[in-house]
């Protein structure tokens, strides 16, 4: 009964919802359910990015020009044109930035103005992240974010300063660390806060009211250093050793296209909703050309491109950076997630075929002596342990391998033994085996995030 936090995904408000994005969503969402289906008391936390000097700007744009945007309709692009403006003139206008910077310190002050302005944004921005996070499936306890620990950062600069860990540093505020770690910077030289003083009050709050036996994080690598300098600032706020030893990095590489690094054509980037209905779209058309009878095709075609999307990044160890190769992603026959959801689908036809009704008392276990159904049996064996390693290491893809070998596995049984047989006992003993294959290959691909299509 451990309690475990999961901090996944994280976007920013007010920005697109980008390709970015996928890794910290789908990474955090299979550890949250993998966790829960062990039996732990697990929280997951969308860290929205909805604080910082540029809803400043934001909001003096919006003053400005707002009347010329739609943002109600398009809320994501139209704030990202009135980002880019106010950007540019900012460059040209010193006093436009002092402008931007005041209107921050009104929001931190609690302007009604600013305050109501900075809710609209988010708002908005929510409901658009709400259309990614449904097509993947993903939910999440609790969404507070950066702003929400907004008054709880006084408290943290406070218990530092008591610890003597305080430092004044050419105008701002450090920590400083050991381990040759630059310092971790608490105050700017112009007063406001940083990402790391917000951190430290999350890890506070969250250490208070959830009690946390494990505090995950799971962002890119570029953040490796900022999470060691907020862990080791986190052991000088007088916390319990148990909260302090449960802070937990999961660092991810980076999305590769094919032809190297994203492309973020003129300030464009590829927004996350776009790749997966890009996907389910792909999806359709292989569905249009192998079997155009296919009944709800259109059910099968997301379960089958969002599925793809996601096998991608969790089959590789998170780690590496992930080629992004729509010809290997929805092939049938690689190590992909339609392979995995093609194979349960094929499994799941057999019982139907042969009206089966599970039942473990039918089964003659000397009759499962061959060394496919034998090979078969030893890897269900191990599908909790699996499971436990993956909250070792925190590393998803050795549930998503283990599916594969599980799923080519039930092939190669396929392919040699006779399921449907004369002999009754034989035929009782390989369909339990089939129907035990399609319910761990079913609910491994759940856990992963990924729903299975009744037919393919």
């Amino acid at each position: 009964p451990k309690n475990i936090v999961i901090d996944y995904s994280a976007p920013n408000i007010a920005k697109p919802f980008h390709i970015g994005h996928l890794r910290s969503t789908v990474i955090g969402g299979a550890l949250y359910n993998i966790y829960k289906f062990l039996g732990y008391n697990v929280t997951g936390i969308n860290h929205l990015g909805d604080w910082g000097t540029q809803f400043g700007k934001l909001i003096e744009g919006y003053k400005r020009w707002g009347k010329e945007y739609n943002i109600e309709e398009n809320p994501i692009d139209e704030l990202t044109k009135i980002y880019i403006r106010i950007n540019n003139l900012c460059k040209e206008d010193e006093s436009v930035l002092e402008e931007c910077r005041n209107n921050f310190k009104k929001l931190e002050d609690g302007d009604e103005y600013c305050t109501k302005i900075w809710k609209k944004f988010r708002d908005l921005s929510l409901k658009e992240f709400q259309k990614v996070y449904s097509i993947l499936g993903v939910k999440f306890d609790s969404l507070n974010g950066e702003a929400f620990y907004s008054d709880k950062m006084p408290e943290i600069v406070e218990l530092l300063k008591n610890a003597g860990k305080l430092e004044d540093s050419e105008g701002a505020k450090v920590v400083k660390l050991n381990d040759n770690m630059p310092p971790c910077l608490i105050i700017k030289s112009n007063g406001s806060t940083t990402y790391a003083t917000r951190d430290l009050a999350a890890i506070m709050y969250r250490a208070r009211k959830y009690d946390f036996d494990k505090a995950i994080y799971v962002t890119s690598y570029e953040q490796i250093l900022h999470f060691k300098q907020v862990f080791a600032t986190a052991k000088y706020l007088g916390l319990d050793e148990k909260y302090t030893n449960g802070l937990v990095h999961v660092p991810f590489g980076m999305v590769l296209l094919k032809t190297g690094k994203m492309s973020t054509r003129e300030g464009k980037v590829i927004k996350l909703e776009d790749l997966l209905n890009e996907a389910i779209e792909k999806s359709r058309s292989i569905i249009e050309s192998k079997n155009p009878s296919l009944e709800n095709k259109e059910d099968v075609a997301k379960k089958v491109g969002v599925g793809a999307v996601i096998f991608n990044d969790l089959s590789n160890s998170r780690i590496k950076d992930e080629i992004f190769d729509w010809d290997i992603m929805l092939n049938f026959n690689g190590e992909t997630g339609p392979y995995v959801q093609y194979t349960t689908v094929r499994a799941k036809s057999v019982l139907e075929k042969a009206a089966y009704i599970p039942d473990i008392k039918d089964v003659n276990a000397q009759k499962l002596n061959d060394k496919d159904s034998q090979n078969i049996i030893n890897i269900l064996y191990n599908f909790n342990n699996i499971l436990q390693s993956v909250t070792v290491k925190e590393e998803p893809s050795i549930l998503a391998r283990y599916l594969i070998n599980l799923a080519q596995s039930f092939s190669s049984f396929y392919n040699n033994c006779h399921i449907i047989t004369d002999d009754k006992e034989v035929q009782d003993a390989r369909l339990y085996l089939t129907y035990m294959v399609q319910t761990v290959l079913e609910k491994g691909l759940n856990l992963l995030g990924i729903q299975v299509p009744e037919k393919m």
